[in-house]
C-alpha cells in the first residue's frame, strides 16, 4: 500500500509541475521599461516590464499587444523576448 501512495504522489507532482510550463514567458531585454497589455479569457490587464525584467503570462492563451501598437496571439509555452518594443516569439 505505501508503494501505490508513492506512486501516486509522483504522478500528482508531475501533473501539477506541468501545469506552469503551459504559460508563457515575456522579457524584456531592451533598455528601458515596457507596458504590455494582456487580454486573456476576457480579462484585459497592463503588465510593466523593467528593463531586463520578465514574466509568466496567458496561461490558457490570450493576446497580447505591444507598445507599438502590434498584437499577438499566444496559446501559451511560448518564449516571447522584447526588444526596444519589437517581439520576437518562439
Amino acid at each position: 500500500m505505501k508503494q501505490f501512495y508513492a506512486q501516486l504522489v509522483v504522478v500528482a507532482g508531475s501533473v501539477l509541475a506541468a501545469g506552469p510550463g503551459l504559460a508563457a514567458s515575456v522579457t524584456n531585454t531592451g533598455s528601458s521599461a515596457v507596458t504590455l497589455v494582456v487580454v486573456e479569457d476576457g480579462t484585459r490587464m497592463e503588465v510593466s516590464l523593467d528593463a531586463g525584467g520578465s514574466d509568466t503570462i496567458c496561461v490558457s492563451g490570450c493576446f497580447l499587444t505591444l507598445p507599438n501598437g502590434d498584437r499577438i496571439g499566444l496559446s501559451g509555452g511560448e518564449t516571447v523576448e522584447i526588444k526596444d518594443g519589437v517581439a520576437t516569439v518562439r
